[in-house]
């Protein structure tokens, strides 16, 4: 079981992520309304802030390189499972979306509001998946820097997501409104 090597798994996860990124951005349809460039680089920087805590090899973090979870195998295994199943559940999401996904906080030409699939009872599974692969990945690292990567991640995600339905709400009306009562923003709803 030690054998395995764990982060340099969980770092292969994430390239599958980028590389199915890359190449599904192709197909998106024309913006109609997008962010502009200075707001996006709300969300730009703190992803990097986080891609640098959770995989930077640096020692003298100082109190950040400081362990949260023992340096055991099945810690690091728990991990890797939960960093693969953030990473499929993202790119199962993304896939779902098609062309009405966007890097950007956008609203799509014949913009169409998905709730099939992961969308069912989840407004926001990409951050979902994404979310959880950090986590997995900040068990793997194991040290204080990660965790703090987890809560950068989060709180980006958590006001995308809040300023994303704020223009779905504008652009689907009851529709919208309807479809998020009965989903929950990163967690499933059951209602």
């Amino acid at each position: 079981m030690s054998s395995i090597p764990v982060f340099p798994l969980a770092v292969c996860c994430w390239i599958v992520l980028w590389l199915y990124w890359l190449f599904s951005a192709r197909t998106q349809k024309a913006a109609k309304k997008r962010e502009p460039g200075s707001e996006r680089m709300r969300q730009i920087l703190p992803m990097a802030a986080c891609y640098i805590l959770l995989f930077e090899p640096l020692t003298g973090w100082g109190w950040l390189g400081m362990r949260f979870v023992a340096k055991r195998p099945d810690v690091g295994l728990v991990g890797l499972l939960l960093t693969a199943l953030g990473v499929a559940f993202a790119i199962w999401a993304r896939a779902h979306l098609g062309a009405n996904w966007s890097a950007a906080v956008s609203i799509r030409s014949d913009h169409e509001l998905i709730r099939t699939g992961p969308y069912w009872r989840i407004r926001h599974p990409i951050y979902t998946g994404m979310i959880l692969a950090t986590l997995g990945t900040a068990l793997v690292v194991g040290e204080i820097r990660a965790l703090v990567a987890v809560a950068i991640c989060f709180t980006a995600f958590y006001l995308k997501a809040s300023k994303e339905e704020r223009w779905l709400a504008q652009e689907f009306g009851d529709k919208f409104q309807i479809h998020a009562r009965h989903t929950g923003m990163f967690l499933p709803r059951f209602s």
